[in-house]
């Protein structure tokens, strides 16, 4: 029994792992998922799960970045170790937004809109504002991080806070919002991951905290066990989407979340 609890905990870990990063909701395949695959714990820490394992998938980001965001690098010049530390504001400055809001609505956000419905329909909108974005075909005009400025950072944290709403996906607003203000998908890709360091520690922190850490030591190995997975995962989903990004745009992630978005309304409300 223990071990097919932490079989289902690897699984979640890959789904994890695999739609944190790609704009197509996390949330939306963890609803789905945990319909058919449903873990054998209290609903409580079930939640609780769900968010800390993502703190597996920080250290992907910051395993792959690790250089790059790293401003005491000592084979950097000055000038770059100072680069380095802008950058770092501009995500945090950027965080603050969604940061805020997420502090003091976070539990009525659930109540209200954590459901099938909301879900599919954000699914669904953001999908066809992705394929429209797309289709828009508008050169970017900021191509490297350099270019990024403090207000430009801001408005990506204003556009962080649409993922408030479940289904909506964090990579995917800020990809979208990033990309509407003019950066090109590379960079727009990049800032989201670098966006989720603060972002999802804070909510795995915050999550960690409301409970008390007040966890048994087989809970504690099932979020061990999904934090690792998620890791691993992470760090394949992260390279390839990075390099997928070089080649390719974002519309068969419009599509994906489209069909996606159907399949949660048609198993909720026809089959169900």
């Amino acid at each position: 029994m223990e071990l097919m609890e932490l079989f289902k905990a690897a699984l979640i870990g890959i789904v994890q792992g695999i739609t944190e990063w790609l704009p197509v909701s996390s949330t939306g395949h963890m609803i789905l998922f945990n319909e058919f695959i449903k873990m054998n714990v209290s609903e409580t820490f079930m939640s609780t799960f769900l968010v800390v394992i993502q703190f597996g998938s920080i250290l992907a980001v910051l395993t792959i970045f690790f250089k790059k965001l790293n401003p005491f690098d000592g084979s950097k010049t000055k000038v770059q170790k100072n680069e380095t530390i802008d950058l770092w504001i501009k995500v945090i400055i950027a965080v603050i937004p969604s940061g805020i809001l997420g502090l003091l609505f976070d539990d009525t956000i659930d109540a209200l809109f954590f459901n099938p419905t909301t879900v599919a329909i954000a699914l669904i909108v953001y999908g066809v504002i992705m394929i429209m974005l797309e289709n828009r075909n508008k050169k970017p005009s900021v191509n490297n991080f350099s270019q990024v400025t403090y207000k430009l950072a801001i408005g990506i944290g204003l556009f962080q806070c649409l993922a408030l709403i479940p289904g909506t996906s964090r990579s995917g607003s800020t990809i979208i919002g990033a990309v509407l203000l003019g950066t090109s998908r590379y960079v727009a890709t990049e800032f989201s991951f670098f966006l989720a360091v603060p972002t999802m520690l804070g909510a795995s922190a915050l999550k960690l905290v409301k409970t008390g850490f007040a966890f048994t030591s087989f809970e504690w190995l099932i979020l061990a066990t999904g934090s690792i997975v998620a890791y691993v995962v992470s760090i394949l989903a992260i390279k390839f989407l990075l390099d997928y990004i070089k080649k390719h745009d974002f519309k068969v992630f419009g599509y994906y979340r489209i069909v996606l978005g159907i399949l949660v309304l048609g198993y909720f409300f026809l089959i169900k």
